[in-house]
């Protein structure tokens, strides 16, 4: 079983890995304006629709998967966390590309960051609390709620103000940077799963069968509540694809950042949030390229 496998990191990095996803939120920041929150309050119905998918259904439903597949307890908790994040900043260029309404993308992103002070912490503590045996994990590793919003106040929503104010005071120089450092938060991501597999290869290549499949299995759902709900809804295909994207791309960063803080023994939960990280990048940016060789409807 993965909730015995004990995964080596570094606990001198934490400060490091810390201030790195901080700088990725700070540049993914530079280009939202306070109006992308205003779009909320002009045009509610998509982004609504989107961050009840995401923080609502997707955790939900990730419970129920977790309970019908009887996944090992730890690798239920790496689920549940990453159900529990929200959005990734990728989602916006993969909108981008996709032909997706990069306005309901980018509210969506900078709402759901902020409400992640909250939701996170509590869907993940909720849903984790409701099985005996992943309770009994976390009973294990006594870890306050308000410890996790401490950290997602200062790798999240504190970069993503300052991203802001920076971009609204200095909109030239943001703008120059935008692109760059979007590659460069690709780049350190990459970094953060590296860290996790540099000394643990060989432990993702033994259990590798049993993560696999059930990390593809996870973000198709994910991605698909997004463009179910969407259509149900009847939301127009770019707002549809939007949503689509934002459901599906997880900020798995902030994952990884709470499990080398608070949780670096259960080798399951870091084993399924590293592989979603990568795996929602090449399902995200597969989905968003066949997307943009077809035109959307466009939302009036």
């Amino acid at each position: 079983m993965l909730d015995t496998v004990q995964i080596h990191f570094n606990p001198d990095s934490f400060a490091l890995l810390n201030g790195l996803l901080a700088l990725m939120m700070f540049g993914a920041s530079l280009s939202v304006r306070v109006d992308d929150f205003r779009y909320l309050l002009r045009a509610p119905k998509a982004p609504l629709i989107g961050l009840v998918s995401q923080f609502v259904l997707l955790p939900a439903i990730t419970f129920v998967v977790t309970q019908w597949l009887n996944v090992d307890p730890s690798m239920a908790l790496g689920m549940i966390l990453v159900a529990s994040c929200p959005g990734g900043s990728f989602s916006n260029i993969m909108t981008w590309l996709s032909r997706g309404h990069l306005a309901t993308s980018v509210s969506m992103t900078g709402i759901s960051t902020v409400a992640a002070l909250i939701m996170t912490p509590f869907n993940f503590a909720f849903y984790a609390g409701l099985d005996p045996q992943t309770a009994q994990l976390l009973a294990n590793i006594s870890v306050a709620p308000l410890d996790i919003m401490k950290l997602i106040l200062v790798v999240l929503v504190l970069p993503l103000a300052g991203g802001m104010f920076v971009g609204r005071a200095f909109p030239t120089v943001s703008s120059r940077l935008d692109t760059p450092f979007r590659w460069l938060s690709m780049l350190l991501f990459f970094g953060f799963v590296g860290i996790a597999f540099s000394s643990n290869g060989e432990i993702f290549l033994e259990h590798a069968h049993k993560f696999i499949g059930l990390v593809i299995l996870h973000n198709a759902l994910a991605l698909g509540l997004g463009y179910l709900s969407s259509r149900l809804m009847k939301l127009p295909e770019d707002q549809t694809r939007a949503v689509t994207l934002e459901v599906g791309i997880q900020n798995s960063g902030l994952g990884l950042i709470i499990l080398f803080n608070f949780y670096p023994d259960l080798g399951g939960m870091l084993i399924i949030t590293a592989f979603w990280g990568v795996w929602h990048l090449v399902s995200g940016l597969s989905l968003s390229l066949f997307w943009s060789r077809r035109p959307a409807l466009t939302a009036s």
